[in-house]
C-alpha cells in the first residue's frame, strides 16, 4: 500500500502533535487504572506504572527510528523502479540525474512534475546525503515496515498482533459505551435499605414498570450502539484538528471534574479509601491497565508525519510520557483514597447515590451525568476510526496484486467482518476490565514491546547492508545500543508470561 506524501507546509505543529498524542494515549484506558491501582496497592501501582511508562516510551524511539529508516528505503526502492522503467524504455540518462542517482531519490508519480529530487542536489559528505534521505516526509505504517524489514512469516505475525489488538479495543468499546448508558438508564433501586450495599446484579431489574433485566436492558444499548455508530465502518473517516480540540477539551474537563471533586473530598477530610502499600496478586491486571493506557505506538505515523519541527519529537514525546505519567498518578491517587471501594470504570464513581445522598461526591446532577455519560462522547468518536483502521488491516493481511477484491468483499464483507465479533464479545461480556487486561497483556505487548524492538533491529541490519556503514539516521533512538532493544524484548517476555501464569492461577 503507497505511503501519504506529507508537504510541511501542509502539517502543524509540534504542539498540535502533542494534543494528538495525548488523545490517542489518554482514553477510556485511563478510566480503568484506578481500581488497578486500588487492587495492587498504591507504592506497588506507583513503581509498576513509573516502570512501564519508560518501558513504553522505549519503544516510541524505536519507532520514530524505523519511520527514518522506512523512508530511507522506499526512496531507494521509487528511484530503482523508475531507473528499471527508463531502462526499459531505452531512455538516456541526462547528466544531472546520473548526479541525483548519488543523493536521497525522489518520491512521487511519474510525471514531469513530479520527476524532481526530493531535497536540494549538494556535494556534502556521503553521511550528509544518506541523513537526509531519513527524513520523516511520508506516511508509512507499521505493517508497511513490516514489510520492509521482516520476512514474510514475520509480516504474517505483526497482522495477526495488530487485528487481535484492534479487535480487543473495538470490544471495549462495544462493551464500554451499552454499559455506560445502561447504568445512566435503569432507574430501579432495591426498596430495602440494606440492599443498598450490594452490588445491582444483572439479573436485576433494569426498570420498575417493566421485566426488563439489567443484563438484557445492557445487550439492548450494545444493539442500539452497533445500529447507530456500526455502519461508520462501511464509509472513510478521517480525525480532523476539530474534532481532536474538541474531544481533547471534553477529556480533560471531565478528567479535572474529576480530580477537583476528590481533591476536595480528601481536603474535608471526608476520604474513606484506605489502599494497601503493595499487594503482589494485583499486579497483572495493573501490567494490562498500563500497558493498554500508554499506548500509541500502532497511530505514530500518522502523528509524527505531518509534524513539521521533526528535530524536537523526542523531547515532545518525553514531555507527552511524563505529562501523562503525572496526570494518570494525580487520576489514580485521588480515587483510590477518596473512595471506599471502586468500581471497574472510574466515572461509575461519581454517578447518582439515591441510596445515600451523603454518599455521592456531588450533587449537582449535570456533573454526574455529564461523567457517566462520559465513556459514550468518546468511544462513539474513536470507535468508526479504529474500525476502519482494523478494516484496512484486513484488506492488507488477505490482499493479492494479482487478484483484486470483488466489490462485494471489499464494500461488504471486510466492513462486516470487521465489526461484528465485538459486538458479539460485548453481548457476551460486559467485563471491561478484563478485556482490558486480556488485549493489553497479550497483543498490546507485541504491538508496544514486541515489534517495535524486532523493527529497530532489522533496519539498521538492513540499513547498514544497503547504504554502507556510513549511513546516519537523524533519527537515530538515544537507545541506539542492541542492549537496549534485547532489554525491551525480554521485558515484553517477562510481562506475557507472568500474566499468563495470573490467568492460569485465577482461571480467568
Amino acid at each position: 500500500m503507497a505511503g501519504e506524501i506529507i508537504d510541511d507546509r501542509a502539517g502543524f505543529s509540534s504542539w498540535i502533535g502533542l494534543v494528538y498524542a495525548f488523545n490517542l494515549i489518554v482514553g477510556t484506558g485511563a478510566l480503568t487504572m484506578p481500581k488497578a491501582f486500588e487492587q495492587a496497592g498504591w507504592l506497588m501501582s506507583l513503581v509498576v506504572v513509573i516502570v512501564l511508562a519508560f518501558m513504553s516510551f522505549v519503544p516510541v524511539t524505536f519507532m520514530i527510528e524505523v519511520m527514518g529508516s522506512a523512508n530511507a528505503m522506499v526512496r531507494r526502492n521509487k528511484k530503482k523502479h523508475e531507473e528499471y522503467v527508463q531502462e526499459e524504455q531505452h531512455m538516456t540518462y541526462p547528466t544531472v540525474q546520473k548526479e541525483m542517482s548519488q543523493e536521497c531519490p525522489y518520491h512521487g508519480d511519474h510525471s514531469a512534475e513530479e520527476r524532481k529530487p526530493l531535497l536540494p542536489v549538494s556535494n556534502g559528505s556521503p553521511e550528509q546525503t544518506e541523513s537526509d534521505c531519513t527524513e520523516i516526509t511520508e506516511k508509512i505504517e507499521m505493517g508497511k515496515m513490516a514489510s520492509l524489514f521482516f520476512p514474510p512469516v514475520g509480516v504474517t505475525l505483526f497482522y495477526i498482533c495488530i487485528i487481535v489488538y484492534l479487535y480487543g479495543d473495538l470490544a471495549i468499546y462495544a462493551a464500554a459505551v451499552p454499559k455506560s448508558l445502561r447504568d445512566v438508564a435503569c432507574t430501579y433501586k432495591p426498596t430495602n435499605s440494606s440492599a443498598c450495599n450490594v452490588t445491582l446484579e444483572d439479573d436485576m431489574l433494569c426498570w420498575s414498570s417493566t421485566s426488563v433485566s439489567r443484563i438484557n436492558a445492557y445487550r439492548l444499548f450494545v444493539a442500539v450502539f452497533a445500529v447507530g455508530i456500526g455502519p461508520f465502518t462501511f464509509f472513510n473517516l478521517k480525525k480532523t484538528l476539530v474534532l481532536q480540540i474538541a474531544t481533547g477539551l471534553l477529556r480533560w474537563t471531565a478528567f479535572g471534574m474529576m480530580i477537583i471533586l476528590t481533591i476536595i473530598r480528601l481536603a474535608k477530610g471526608q476520604g474513606e479509601g484506605h489502599p494497601k502499600v503493595a499487594d503482589f496478586s494485583g499486579i497483572p491486571n495493573l501490567f494490562g491497565v498500563c500497558i493498554y493506557s500508554f499506548m500509541c505506538h500502532h497511530s505514530l505515523p500518522s502523528i509524527i508525519t505531518p509534524i513539521r519541527e521533526k528535530s524536537k519529537l523526542l523531547p515532545l514525546f518525553a514531555s507527552n510520557y511524563v505529562l501523562i505519567l503525572g496526570f494518570y498518578c494525580l487520576l489514580s491517587f485521588t480515587g483510590i483514597f477518596s473512595f471506599a471501594s471502586l468500581r471497574d470504570l472510574y466515572t461509575l464513581n461519581f454517578e447518582p447515590n439515591d441510596c445515600n445522598k451523603q454518599m455521592e461526591i456531588t450533587s449537582v446532577p449535570f456533573i454526574q451525568y455529564f461523567l457517566a455519560l462520559f465513556p459514550v462522547f468518546v468511544l462513539s468518536t474513536n470507535f468508526p476510526i479504529i474500525s476502519i483502521t482494523l478494516r484496512e488491516n484486513l484488506k492488507t493481511l488477505f490482499h493479492q496484486k494479482s487478484k483484486p477484491f470483488h466489490w462485494f468483499i471489499d464494500r461488504i464483507v471486510f466492513p462486516l467482518l470487521t465489526i461484528v465479533p465485538p459486538f458479539i464479545v460485548a453481548f457476551v461480556t460486559s467485563d471491561v476490565e478484563f478485556l482490558v487486561g486480556i488485549t493489553g497483556s497479550y497483543a498490546g505487548s507485541g504491538i508496544q514491546y514486541i515489534f517495535p524492538a524486532l523493527l529497530v533491529y532489522c533496519s539498521r541490519k538492513k540499513l547498514r547492508n544497503i547504504f554502507g556503514s556510513h549511513v546516519t539516521n537523524k533519527h537515530v533512538s538515544p537507545f541506539r545500543h542492541t542492549a537496549w532493544a534485547i532489554a525491551v524484548l525480554c521485558w515484553a517476555i517477562a510481562c506475557v508470561g507472568f500474566v499468563t501464569v495470573n490467568h492460569i492461577i485465577t482461571r480467568k
